[in-house]
């Protein structure tokens, strides 16, 4: 598949993601052989698919990310922590992770902490974003987040696990960038259907774009 340039750019920003109530071993396969047809990043799974991920897509080049306490990420730290181990061992190349939001609501910003730093820990070097529910949080949330995932070691913070309503908007990628500094990646998931959406998105701020199914032609 020849894409031109634009094209090329914007799908190699794109990652795929398994709907949690969809995710049987044909709807894998598919969601793979999708991402390599569309020579996008790679794909987003639950952790109980990424041996099965890593096996379609070995050699390929993309890559396998790992979806560590999804969607809501009120499991205990040590539950995420073992999940993170095991999707590595499973041959995870990325790990997203969703933080507990009640700590960061409550103010319990050291405890917090430490769970992202315990996920950075079992990555072993793999790059690990922070998803968050902006819409849930305050600007100061978001800020204060932001920071505890940078100082974790994470590489990226995401808006969004694809549960909220409505749509992901280009004021909340813009928000999250400015919020994110200059070291970490910012990811959008929510509701992209086209690739003239997930253009907008990436001008606004988005080095990494999540979808649940490929996008159709750009008109």
């Amino acid at each position: 598949m020849n894409l031109p340039p634009e094209e090329q750019d914007l799908a190699a920003r794109l990652e795929l993601t398994a709907g949690p109530l969809l995710a049987t071993r044909q709807e894998i396969t598919t969601l793979c052989a999708a991402a390599r047809a569309g020579k996008m990043h790679g794909v987003a799974v639950h952790s109980a698919r990424v041996e099965l991920a890593y096996a379609l897509l070995e050699e390929s080049g993309l890559k396998v990310t790992a979806l560590i306490g999804f969607p809501w990420g009120a499991a205990e730290s040590d539950v995420k922590r073992y999940e993170a181990e095991l999707a590595v061992d499973l041959g995870a190349h990325e790990l997203d992770v969703v933080p507990n939001h009640a700590w960061l609501r409550e103010g319990e910003d050291r405890r917090l902490l430490r769970e992202l730093m315990e996920i950075v820990e079992a990555a072993d070097e793999r790059p690990v974003k922070v998803i968050l529910e902006s819409g849930l949080l305050t600007r100061d949330e978001i800020l204060r987040a932001c920071g505890l995932a940078e100082e974790a070691g994470a590489q990226g913070v995401g808006i969004g696990t694809d549960f909220q309503l409505a749509p992901v908007t280009t004021e909340e990628v813009a928000a999250l960038r400015a919020a994110a500094g200059e070291k970490l990646l910012v990811k959008a998931s929510g509701g992209i259907r086209d690739a003239v959406q997930a253009q907008l998105l990436v001008a606004a701020g988005a080095g990494r774009i999540g979808l649940r199914a490929s996008l159709p032609p750009a008109a």
